[in-house]
């Protein structure tokens, strides 16, 4: 079963690997995007670690519902209310019960995802975050593990990808040939799943 403390080290993991890997994501949006990516990121993720050792809620979806709103508030740009939905839906899904199971999170994280591709209107093969989150949830009832590595090919299969939704979508088949940043900052907060249960690298 999943506590409160599984999800403060789900959002504590993924703050340490956007702050490591902040520099590559404001790469990859470079060329694609507004070259913020990383730093929007590290910024959010910084704040929510920080509200939630603050403030620390005691349930599950309590922890995801308060991140998600210090990312809306402190996340510039498009991914901001992306991120925030995710984790605000997926909390919401999970209600007030102090514990839950591995299966009830991959449908609330399901529920997140839904609500996170009707806010951009994007499918998977759009060359966005979605592209790794679905084949996360996909693989999520086989384990943490399993739905990292999903991630983490969704987010390298953008690559050859045109964009059909997001700033990179104005560039047209110029988006052709680069990594979606988004994917690839979501592979890295589906890997923190993996660190939080303690079988990954923190």
């Amino acid at each position: 079963m999943l506590d409160a403390d599984f999800f403060r080290r789900w959002m504590t993991a993924t703050a340490a690997s956007v702050d490591r890997e902040a520099e590559r994501l404001t790469a990859l949006d470079s060329p694609i995007g507004d070259a913020d990516h990383g730093s929007n990121l590290q910024r959010g993720f910084t704040a929510v670690v920080a509200a939630v050792g603050q403030e620390a809620p005691d349930t599950p979806g309590a922890v995801l519902i308060l991140a998600g709103r210090q990312l809306i508030s402190t996340v510039g740009g498009a991914s901001g209310p992306l991120y925030g939905t995710l984790l605000r839906r997926t909390g919401k899904a999970l209600g007030d019960a102090a514990e839950v199971s591995e299966e009830r999170f991959a449908e609330a994280l399901r529920t997140g995802v839904d609500a996170v591709m009707q806010l951009g209107g994007a499918a998977p093969g759009d060359k966005t975050m979605i592209d790794a989150l679905v084949p996360a949830v996909d693989a999520l009832g086989e384990s943490f593990g399993a739905a990292r590595v999903a991630a983490e090919q969704g987010a390298e299969a953008t690559t050859p990808l045109q964009a059909r939704k997001g700033r990179a979508s104005y560039l047209g088949e110029r988006s052709i040939g680069h990594q979606d940043p988004g994917a690839t900052s979501s592979a890295l907060l589906i890997a923190g799943l993996e660190q939080a249960a303690g079988g990954g690298d923190e």
